[in-house]
C-alpha cells in the first residue's frame, strides 16, 4: 500500500471512528428513542390493528409489518445522523479545515457515510430483536435482507449529506424529513401492500421509490414483494451512483460549506 493510500485509510478510520464514538457517547438519544418508538407501532399496529387485519399475502400482519419498520428505522436513523452531525460540522467551522486538508473528498465523504450508516443498520437489527418478541421470522434470502438494508441506508446517509450542506440552520434539517421523507415513507409500503390500494393511489405508489427499498427488504425476509426485485436494487444503485456523484462535487466545490 502506498504512503499516500495508507494516510488516506488513517484518515477514514479517524472519521469514521469520530462519528461512532458520537453515536456511542449519546446512545440516550440516538439509540434509545428510536428502539421506543418502534415498540409503540408493533404494539399499536402490530398487536392491536393488527388483530383485526387477517393476513397479508399469506403472512400474519404483525410479521408482515416487521421489515417496514426495520427499514422506517434504517431509513430514518441514516439520514438523521449525517443532518446533525455534519451541519453541526458546518456549524463549528471544523469542515474548512478537512477541506484544506490533503485529505481527498471521497474519504469525507465515505467516512460520514459510513458512520450514518453504522447507526442506521445497528437500529435495524434492534428493531428487528423487537420485532422477535411480538412475531416469528425466517430470513428467506439472508444476501438480500443484507444487501437492501446496505444500499437503503446508504442511499438516504447521501440524502442527508445534500440537505445538511444546503441547510443555512438547524431548522433546515428539519424540513425535508417532516415534509418529505415522513409522507414517503409512510406510503412507502411500510405498513400496507399496495395491492390493497385502488387507482391512482397504486400507481402514484409505485413512483415512491421507498416502496422498492421496503420492499426488497420484505422480499429478503419473507420472499415476498408487491415489485419486481431486480427493478427495487436498479432503483437503489441509481439513487446510490447519482447522491455519490452530488455528493462529491459538492465537496470539491466546497459548496454551503465554506464562509
Amino acid at each position: 500500500m502506498s504512503s499516500n493510500a495508507a494516510l488516506n485509510m488513517v484518515a477514514l478510520g479517524t472519521i469514521v471512528r469520530r462519528e461512532v464514538m458520537r453515536i456511542v457517547r449519546i446512545w440516550s438519544q440516538t439509540l434509545i428513542p428510536p428502539a421506543i418508538t418502534s415498540t409503540l407501532y408493533f404494539i399499536i399496529f402490530g398487536a392491536v390493528i393488527g388483530s383485526h387485519m387477517g393476513t397479508v399475502h399469506g403472512f400474519a400482519y404483525m410479521a408482515y409489518l416487521a421489515p417496514g419498520l426495520v427499514m422506517m428505522s434504517v431509513i430514518n436513523n441514516s439520514y438523521g445522523n449525517i443532518t446533525s452531525s455534519f451541519f453541526g460540522a458546518k456549524f463549528q467551522r471544523f469542515v474548512e479545515e478537512m477541506l484544506v486538508s490533503p485529505m481527498p473528498s471521497w474519504v469525507i465523504l465515505a467516512g460520514y457515510i459510513i458512520g450514518a450508516m453504522v447507526r442506521g443498520l445497528t437500529l435495524g437489527v434492534v428493531v428487528m430483536l423487537i420485532a422477535l418478541l411480538f412475531t416469528h421470522l425466517h430470513i428467506a434470502h439472508p444476501l438480500i435482507t443484507l444487501t437492501t438494508a446496505m444500499l437503503t441506508s446508504m442511499v438516504f446517509a447521501l440524502a442527508g449529506f445534500v440537505n445538511a450542506v444546503f441547510a443555512k440552520k438547524f431548522d433546515d434539517i428539519a424540513i425535508i424529513p417532516t415534509f418529505v421523507l415522513a409522507p414517503l415513507t409512510y406510503l412507502g409500503g411500510v405498513f400496507f401492500s399496495i395491492s390493497q390500494i385502488g387507482e391512482p393511489w397504486h400507481t402514484i405508489s409505485l413512483a415512491n421509490p421507498i416502496l422498492y427499498m421496503v420492499n426488497g427488504f420484505r422480499y429478503g425476509v419473507l420472499g415476498i414483494s408487491d415489485v419486481n426485485i431486480g427493478v427495487a436494487y436498479a432503483v437503489m444503485l441509481f439513487f446510490a451512483v447519482v447522491l455519490s456523484a452530488f455528493g462529491m462535487w459538492l465537496l470539491k466545490r466546497g459548496i454551503g460549506m465554506r464562509s
